[in-house]
Formats: C-alpha cells, sequence, structure tokens
C-alpha cells in the first residue's frame, strides 16, 4: 500500500519498505518513546517546593494512606467509664451536626430562592416580550376610544373593555389638568385627583384597594383636596412651591440626616392617621348595615358609634367576650382603644376622665400617662413615663393569661414597649389593624424607627399579605405605608389589572419628590425597578410612563404626550435628573414618529396655515415641561432628530415637514429631491407618493416667494416635480404638452444643434444626483411622448405640408434624443436604448 503511494518516488539505490500504515504508526511511537523526554510540569513543581523546604514526595505519600474512616471518631480512645470525655466528644459531634445541616439547609434555601427569581425573571421577561409584540388586552381596549362601533364590536368581554377604557380616561383627564396646572405655575392635588378618578368608575370604589392607596398617599403628602382660587395676579406665586418636588431634597438626601429622621416620622403618621379613617368608615358602615343590633338611639357622638360598633362585635348573647374587663359596667379598655384606633383621641381622653374614678381604682397612673400621651404630638411619653409604664406592664400583665387585650394593647402603645412582640390577640386581627399597631410603635429615635420596620416586612414578602384569591394591592399598600414608594409602585406594576394604577401612583410620588429615579446605567430592561445592595430602592418613571403610552400612542399621541411630560418631574435629581428629561425627549421624538399622519399629527408638532404663517403644535406649547428653554432646543433636540428618525422609518413627507418646522431649509429640499427621485422613477405612484409630491410643491412655491433654499438641491426639485407633470400629461394622451413641460426643464436638448447636445451631454455628470438616477425615466418618457405625437400627426386631418412640418421636427427632436442618449449610452441598460433606438426608427418612418 505505501509502496503504491511512494511509487513515483522510487529510488534504486534505497531499500524499499514493505510495511502497512498501521506497522509504520507503530514504530514511529517506538522511536519516539526512546528519545530523552523534557522535564514535566511535576518536575518543576517538586523543584520549587523544595525550595520553599516542602518535601513534596512525602506529603503525597501521607496524602496516600490517609484513613478518612476515622474523622469523625475521637483522637484519642475514649474509656467506657470516661463520662466527661464522651459528652465533650457528643457535644462537638453535635455543634458539626449542626453547622452541616445549617449549612444544607442555607444551600437549599440560596437554591430556591434563585429559582423563585429566575421564574420572576422569566415571567418579567416574557411579559416584556408579550408588550412588545403588542399582545396586551389593554392595547386593545385602549384602541375603542376611538369608536363606539369598535368597542361594541370588541370580542374581549364588553364589560371589562369598557370598565378598563373608562378608568383609563378618567386617569387620563386628570394628567391634563395635571400638566395645564404645572404649565400656568400653579400647583394641584394630583392625589386627590386620581382618589377622585378611581371612584368614577365604580361609585364602590372608594372601598377598594386602589382607592386606599391614593387615600393613604394623600395623609402621607399632608395634600389638601382643593386650592383657594386664583383671584389676584400674585397668588401663583405663593401657591406654587406649595406641592411639586416639596419632599425631594430631604427624600434623596442623606437618609440619616434629621430632615429625613422628620420626613419618617411624617410618613408614619400619615399612613396610621389614613389607617384610622379608613377605620371610622368600615365602624360606620357596619353600624348602618345592622342599626337594630346596634341602638345608636338619638346619639350621633363619636363615643356612642364606638359603644353600638363594639356591643355589635363583641357582646354576644347577653355577655361579653372573655377577657374583656368591664370598668364601671363598660368595656372600657376596648372603647378607649378603638377610639384611638379610629383617630379619635381627644374623644378617648374626654372617656378616660369621664370614668376617670373607676379608671384609678383599677390602675392608678393610667390616666396621667394616657394624658401626656395623648397631648403629646408625637404620641411619645418621657423616659421617666415610660419606665413605670414597663414596671406596671412586667408585673401585672406580661405573663397574665386574664389580662384584657386592649388595655395590654394601651400599655403598650402609650410606652412603646416590648416592639419586637408586634401582635396582640384579640386586637391585631386583619393586615391594617397590625400594620396601624406596628406604625403606632414605631420609634424614629430606638429600634430603628420606620426603617427596621420595612426591613421586617419585606422579610416577610408578599405572598404573607397577599394570596392569589385576594384583592390586589394589600402588598403595594403595605409598602407605601412603611415607606418604600419604589416597591409600592413596582408591585403594582407586576399586576396587569393594576398596571394603570400604578403608572399614575408613581407620577402622584414623583410630583410630590417621593420618588427616586435610577441613572441609566443602573436602569433594567426586566423591571422598572433597581434594586442595589449600595443604593436605595430607585424606579425608571421614563420606562414605566413608555410602557404604558405605548398601548395607545398611535391612536391618541396627543393623550401619550400628556404621561411623557411627567417624567422630567425627577429633573433635579443632578445627573439622573438630566438623563430623565432627555428620556423624556427621545418618548416625544417615538411619539412624533409614531403618531398617525395627517391633521392630528400637525397639532401635534406644529405647521403652517396656507397663507404661509406657521402655527404651534402640542409639543411645542408643553416645551416648559420637557425643560427646552428656547426654540433653538426645541428645534435642535425635538424636531430635527425626530425628522431623522422619521427618514429611518421610512416616512419621508414627515420628515420633510419637520426639518421645515425647524427651518433647516436645505436639508427640506435635499430630503425632497431624494424622495422626488424615487417617486417620478415609479411607473404609477401610490397614494403616499402624491402626498409627498403635493408637499413638496407647496413648500418650493413659498421657498420661491420667500427666496429660501436657493441651490442645486432646490432646481433638482423643481425639475423632478416638471418630469412628474410630464408623465401625468403623457398618462392622460396629451404627449405635445409633456414635450414642452420636459423642454422646460432643459435637461434634454431636442434643438438639433450636435455641438449644443455634445456640450449638454458633457455637463451631465454636474447635475444633480437625483436628475442623474433618473436618466432612464425622463429618456423613454420623452420619447414616448414624441412618439405619441407622431402618431397623431400622422392620423390628423390636416394640410400635408403642414404634416409634413410637423413631422420633420418630430424626426429632427426624436435623432437629437439619440444623438444625445448616445454619448450617454453606457449610463443606462441596454434594454433602455435600444427601446429608444426603436422608437425613433417608428417616429423616421
Amino acid at each position: 500500500m505505501v509502496c503504491a503511494l511512494t511509487s513515483h518516488l522510487s529510488r534504486p539505490d534505497l531499500p524499499s519498505v514493505q510495511l502497512t500504515l498501521d506497522q509504520v504508526e507503530a514504530q514511529s511511537r517506538r522511536l519516539v518513546s526512546r528519545q530523552p523526554g523534557a522535564p514535566s510540569d511535576s518536575d518543576r513543581a517538586n523543584y520549587l517546593l523544595a525550595q520553599a523546604n516542602v518535601d513534596a514526595s512525602a506529603l503525597s505519600s501521607s496524602i496516600a494512606h490517609l484513613n478518612t474512616s476515622t474523622t469523625f471518631s475521637p483522637l484519642q480512645p475514649l474509656h467506657d467509664t470516661d463520662v466527661a470525655g464522651y459528652l465533650r466528644h457528643a457535644h462537638e459531634q453535635n455543634l458539626i451536626s449542626t453547622i452541616e445541616e445549617g449549612r444544607k439547609e442555607t444551600q437549599d434555601a440560596f437554591y430556591r430562592a434563585l429559582e423563585d427569581r429566575s421564574h420572576r425573571d422569566w415571567e418579567a421577561k416574557k411579559k416584556r416580550v408579550f408588550d412588545e409584540l403588542g399582545g396586551r388586552a389593554a392595547a386593545d381596549n385602549r384602541e375603542l376610544k376611538k369608536s363606539k362601533n369598535a368597542l361594541m364590536q370588541s370580542t374581549a368581554a364588553p364589560t371589562l373593555s369598557l370598565q378598563m377604557q373608562n378608568k383609563m380616561m378618567a386617569y387620563d383627564r386628570v394628567v391634563s389638568d395635571f400638566n395645564t396646572a404645572r404649565l400656568s405655575g400653579t400647583s394641584y392635588p394630583i392625589v386627590h385627583s386620581f382618589l377622585a378618578a378611581s371612584t368614577q368608575v365604580d361609585p364602590d370604589a372608594r372601598y377598594t384597594r386602589i382607592t386606599q392607596i391614593f387615600h393613604i398617599l394623600s395623609r402621607i403628602t399632608a395634600e389638601p383636596p382643593t386650592l383657594p382660587p386664583i383671584e389676584h395676579a400674585g397668588a401663583h406665586i405663593l401657591n406654587a412651591p406649595l406641592f411639586q418636588r416639596k419632599y425631594a431634597r430631604v427624600y434623596l438626601g442623606d437618609a440619616n440626616s434629621r430632615d429625613a429622621a422628620a420626613l419618617r416620622r411624617q410618613i408614619a403618621k400619615g399612613a396610621r392617621e389614613a389607617l384610622e379613617e379608613q377605620y371610622w368608615d368600615v365602624l360606620e358602615r357596619t353600624i348602618q348595615a345592622r342599626p337594630t343590633e346596634a341602638r345608636l338611639g338619638g346619639d350621633p357622638s363619636v363615643a356612642n358609634k364606638v359603644r353600638a360598633f363594639l356591643a355589635l362585635r363583641y357582646y354576644k348573647n347577653g355577655e361579653w367576650e372573655d377577657r374583656i374587663e368591664l370598668v364601671a359596667g363598660q368595656p372600657l379598655w376596648a372603647r378607649l382603644f378603638y377610639l384611638v384606633r379610629t383617630g379619635h383621641g381627644e374623644e378617648a381622653l374626654s372617656e378616660a376622665i369621664k370614668y376617670q374614678d373607676a379608671i384609678q381604682h383599677r390602675e392608678a397612673s393610667f390616666l396621667t400617662h394616657f394624658k401626656t400621651w395623648i397631648e403629646s404630638p408625637e404620641r411619645k411619653l418621657p423616659k421617666g413615663h415610660r419606665d413605670h409604664l414597663q414596671t406596671v406592664y412586667n408585673a401585672h400583665m406580661l405573663h397574665s393569661a386574664t389580662v384584657d387585650p386592649f388595655k395590654l394593647a394601651l400599655y403598650k402603645l402609650m410606652g412603646k414597649l416590648e416592639a419586637s412582640r408586634r401582635s396582640v390577640p384579640q386586637v391585631t386581627t386583619t393586615t391594617e389593624d397590625w400594620i396601624w399597631f406596628q406604625l403606632a410603635m414605631v420609634d424614629e429615635d430606638e429600634e430603628g424607627g420606620l426603617r427596621a420596620l420595612a426591613e421586617v416586612l419585606l422579610g416577610y414578602g408578599e405572598r404573607h399579605f397577599e394570596t392569589a384569591n385576594q384583592q390586589r394591592g394589600v402588598w403595594a399598600s403595605v409598602l407605601l405605608m412603611c415607606g418604600q414608594f419604589e416597591r409600592a409602585v413596582a408591585a403594582l406594576w407586576e399586576h396587569q389589572e393594576t398596571e394603570v394604577e400604578a403608572v399614575h401612583l408613581a407620577i402622584a410620588l414623583a410630583y410630590h419628590g417621593l420618588l427616586r429615579v435610577p441613572s441609566r446605567a443602573e436602569t433594567s430592561d426586566m423591571t422598572p425597578l433597581s434594586l442595589s445592595p449600595a443604593s436605595p430602592p430607585a424606579l425608571s418613571m421614563s420606562t414605566l410612563v413608555w410602557r404604558y403610552v405605548r398601548q395607545f400612542v398611535k391612536m391618541d399621541a396627543k393623550e401619550a404626550l400628556q404621561y411623557v411630560y411627567c417624567v422630567p418631574l425627577a429633573a433635579d435629581q443632578g445627573d439622573v435628573g438630566k438623563e430623565q428629561v432627555e428620556s423624556a425627549w427621545e418618548q416625544v421624538r417615538r411619539i412624533i414618529v409614531l403618531g398617525n399622519g395627517g391633521q392630528g399629527w400637525e397639532e401635534l408638532v406644529g405647521g403652517y396655515r396656507a397663507d404661509g404663517t406657521r402655527f404651534s403644535g402640542v409639543i411645542e406649547q408643553g416645551a416648559n415641561l420637557l425643560h427646552l428653554k428656547d426654540m433653538k432646543q426645541f428645534n435642535e433636540h425635538i424636531l430635527i432628530r425626530a425628522a431623522k428618525h422619521s427618514e429611518e422609518n421610512d416616512r419621508i413627507a414627515e420628515a420633510i415637514k419637520l426639518y421645515n418646522l425647524a427651518g433647516d431649509y436645505d436639508t427640506v429640499v435635499a430630503c425632497l429631491a431624494q424622495a422626488l427621485s424615487a417617486t417620478v422613477a415609479k411607473p404609477s405612484p401610490e397614494e403616499k407618493d402624491r402626498a409627498l409630491e403635493k408637499t413638496a410643491v407647496d413648500i418650493i412655491r413659498h421657498y420661491e416667494r420667500t427666496n429660501r433654499a436657493a441651490g442645486k438641491d432646490r432646481e433638482a426639485v423643481v425639475r423632478l416635480l416638471r418630469l412628474r407633470e410630464a408623465k401625468d400629461q403623457v398618462a392622460a394622451g396629451r404627449p405635445e404638452v409633456a414635450i414642452d413641460i420636459v423642454e422646460s426643464t432643459e435637461l434634454i436638448p431636442l434643438s438639433g444643434d450636435v455641438a449644443k447636445i455634445t456640450r449638454r451631454a458633457e455637463e451631465f455628470k454636474d447635475l444633480h444626483e437625483a436628475l442623474q438616477r433618473n436618466l432612464q425615466t425622463y429618456l423613454p418618457l420623452t420619447m414616448e411622448a414624441l412618439a405619441g405625437v407622431h402618431q397623431k400627426v400622422k392620423s390628423s386631418i390636416v394640410p400635408d405640408a403642414t404634416r409634413q412640418m410637423t413631422l420633420a421636427t418630430i424626426r429632427r427632436k426624436s435623432r437629437s434624443l439619440m444623438i444625445f442618449a448616445g454619448i450617454l449610452k453606457y449610463r443606462m441598460s441596454p434594454d433602455i436604448y435600444s427601446y429608444l433606438a426603436r422608437l425613433d426608427v417608428e417616429i423616421a418612418l
């Protein structure tokens, strides 16, 4: 076999090799094995270790003879009577086992958390992909805004679609009014307006979680329901700084400062007061639902209503429930607690004074502490009072199984006792009761305050507060009440049924300065919420707004713009604020590009009237909200860049209008020349091509009148428009008119003068690129027009001399065209030149 392969290389002076390939390979390997080998890595390693006084061979031998079976046996053998040694060994083994079990549990918990996080990330990514593809039901619902017929024909559930539509429209109106107030320099009660909007669709919505969330925020921000009317010119000066970004400096500043602690106190107090008002509403509805059992009588006082509520709740079959202690025949501790629970501290103090003697007999110092606590602005007792309460609590209540739970709760609240024991049986029975109790126990000067409570709640997680069958919003409200505003918005955004409220809650928070936005580098594509170990949570306002408005941006661009106006609310957040402004500009440009053309589009960006005067659009009118200082910035950041995006998206007509509005007239005519170059070449132009040509005619007429953009581009546009007119004349059966139009462009010399034709052909390379590209368009067009005139003249009834003179003129022009085409023969396809030659022959006959 080898011989066959090497037969052409054979030499008579060398012996031939009679071996197979396998034998050759085996011989080669044996030869290699006999060669002295290079030092191995292990040899070099042994050398280096030996320099450090390490005997690698001895260590290797020790490891090889290691017996792992006795790893957990005692180092010294234990005798049967060595009880202390046995216990010591057992203790050590228990410690090792505990550490190992803890490690395994930690590892398992880590993998479970990793799997859960991966699942959530996958769900978020899947949702984002569906959003990009437009697969959201809400998008379909939003499109119904333009037509009642579309609403009736919708395949979705009519009630759900109508409810969603009405809800979004109600919020839309608030956002529009909000931006109008911002433009006028006045404050706006945005939280209360959103609260009212949430109840418009359903009158019973005031009892829902979403409405309660806005109610909680209104108390946290201390926003009044209405503003006084502006009746004099200087009123807006006093009114403007009330709400907008009121808390931004403190909220975004040092979290350990005195102002930040005061803000956290306000958040806790506002949330507590909101829960008190909501519980008072529950109490009144309970009494109204069972008036006969309540026996309210003719006394509408707060104390009497609380008495009636307690009777309905805890008085059964002529007896009060166990552990409720009666003072002077009344469940006084429960009554005082519920007066405090519903926010009626003064009434609670009056009730305590009313039963002063009975209370003093039971708890001698209670009334003194209670009065001091109620009258304290921060609901906090001095240290001496608290120490005394702690003593009484430890002696009589801590380990008592029969103490009144409401009395126990009052003592815990007044002295802020045992903050770590967060529940009181029969008192903290609902989520709202429990949260209220925690907020009432919060002390910013001790135990970490509101931030410590937030950590506890985050440790519990959403599953602890909200189940699949429960109304959405519980977890969001819990986060809101403990000052985790960004997480609260994200919790609403995670569920499709509360996405609308999430966006508007974020707008309200940003307006009051209670929303932190991340930098562009920290913003995630997966979720608007950004979490970092080194910084507090942040929420991407721009991401949230755009994911919301893109559902309806094509149908209602002006409404989408109102939401984008809200993105720069965080413009005061340093470099991040500048990024937010730039994000708003980018979204405005997207709206311009995606918005449907026509009159509505011009209302958005502006335009020109028939008399040539310019009118501003909605974007320009709201330029202050986008932090655009003058027309130069507006043109540079919005119109010109949007025009470039429109060009990239093949929306040439809109791009030209935008360049024209921005005053970039040279770019307008350059763009027109390129666009008309493509439309003129089409055999049958489409509707958008006709619209572009009409726009070009109007613009060129205006430019000629005002002497703008004079030059090669404008001249090319005029010639291209004339060529389009010539094509229309040929199609309409008027070839003689078409020839006159072509001659007026001076593109083709038809005089018969060879010198002139040659000179014009040499000048062809200096023509505008758009005209050069259309050589194959206007040469056949002119020849077809000549052929059409030729046919008309031949079949016309005119004197023979006139006919012959006209035919001679046509033949001269045809020959001139062919000479011109012959010089430029290699600038066109052979088929075009052959077509011209055939028509020339027909004309010559």
